[in-house]
């Protein structure tokens, strides 16, 4: 089986990781996701991931919480390098070599972001998890995911959801709703459709990386995404 892309990053939300949870990680949910890394590293795939920290915190509302936005944006740092620890536990239990990059220094715990690191690490078959998003507040994982993607030159971003692609509306509250296959970038833009935050979204746009929004959660649907079946919904 011959994969389509040579090097990805999948993008997770840290929500996914609750599985039926309120809140946390469901130990299931990080077995389903190692195997199927798994499976894409098998046949020869580089693979980079960026996760987000929406299972353990929020960004809170500063009028409410009395935490100001950067701070608590710090907060949520933190808590994607919790979710990137779980996840390099969980790989390395299944035998995958899994490095953790963290763009705030933890030496104990992490490397420190890299460049150059975490592309050797990519050629040498290793996984590699990009915590604590950019290190700056007021961007988003997603940023951070578009970010890391470009400067690693990767293929594509594969975007891991719980819904199977891209609708017309929110398939979880309107029945009507339909999928798209594939979209423009300037398709997404004119039709209001929400597939990352605009800094990111504009990031990749800017430097002709593609997205592939996928069902996350339907186990061989990653494998099924990278050896180039109709997985899900491409924008390019």
């Amino acid at each position: 089986m011959l994969p389509k892309f040579n090097r990805i990053l999948l993008k997770l939300s840290g929500e996914s990781l609750m599985g039926d949870r309120n809140f946390g990680i469901d130990p299931k949910m990080l077995s389903q996701y190692a195997l199927d890394i798994k499976t894409i590293t098998d046949i020869g795939v580089q693979v980079a991931i960026v996760i987000g920290g929406g299972n353990i915190y929020r960004g809170m509302n500063e009028a409410e919480t009395g935490i100001e936005r950067a701070q608590g944006d710090y907060m949520g740092m933190l808590a994607t390098v919790i979710n990137g620890m779980a996840l390099q536990a969980t790989l390395e239990k299944v035998g995958v070599n899994t490095r953790l990059q963290s763009a705030i220094k933890m030496e104990q715990i992490s490397e420190p972001y890299i460049r150059r690191r975490a592309i050797r690490h990519l050629e040498k078959g290793r996984v590699v998890i990009f915590g604590a998003g950019t290190g700056n507040p007021y961007f988003t994982t997603d940023t951070a995911g578009s970010l890391r993607a470009i400067e690693i030159n990767a293929d594509v971003i594969l975007k891991g959801t719980r819904v199977d692609g891209i609708y017309t509306a929110d398939p979880e509250k309107d029945q009507t709703a339909t999928r798209y296959e594939n979209l423009t970038f300037d398709e997404v833009i004119s039709k209001g459709l929400k597939v990352m935050d605009m800094t990111a979204f504009t990031l990749c746009q800017e430097n002709n990386l593609p997205i592939i929004v996928f069902d996350m959660n339907t186990p061989g649907n990653l494998l099924s995404v990278v050896t180039g079946k109709q997985v899900g919904t491409l924008v390019n």
